[in-house]
């Protein structure tokens, strides 16, 4: 085999043995071999999320496993009391996130983790890809719910 473009190593997996290429500037990994030089411009993003759910959400019920019955209108107007809090600094994003939101991600401070393109709900996906990072959004609106997103990545 020829020798890889400029910013790969080729590694092993630990778990199957199977080689795999790294992206020494992003950090991300591919199975297939490259064929481009590797870029430090990433096709991922990390952003962490406070969800406010309301009664018409898909599913109205919290991971604590309460029923929601808030109208959306409620879950709007809540959303923007969280967001007044975080940009005044009254409380941190991650302190607000692990009280009050109704995803799962709450444990972990609303922390999604990174993310590629074509992996969570359009709107919300569109929102998270033109934040730059440490920029909170206005309210975004999906079938999950109402949320604010703050990129961190």
């Amino acid at each position: 085999m020829s020798d890889l473009p400029p910013g790969w190593e080729k590694r092993s997996s630990r778990s199957n043995g199977r080689d795999y290429y790294l992206n020494i500037y992003t950090k991300e990994s591919q199975w297939d071999v490259p064929t481009e030089a590797a870029t430090e411009q990433s096709d991922k993003v990390t952003c962490s999320h406070l969800l406010v759910k309301h009664r018409d959400s898909r599913r109205p019920q919290n991971w604590k496993g309460e029923q929601i019955t808030r109208s959306k209108e409620e879950a709007l107007e809540q959303l923007e009391d969280y967001r007044k809090m975080i940009v005044s600094e009254e409380v941190s994003f991650s302190e607000l996130a692990s009280q009050h939101s109704d995803c799962s991600s709450a444990r972990k401070g609303g922390d999604l983790g990174p993310f590629r393109r074509g992996q969570m709900q359009k709107p919300f996906e569109d929102a998270s890809f033109a934040l730059q990072v440490g920029e909170l959004s206005e309210a975004i609106s999906t079938d999950s719910g109402v949320h604010i997103i703050l990129r961190t990545a």
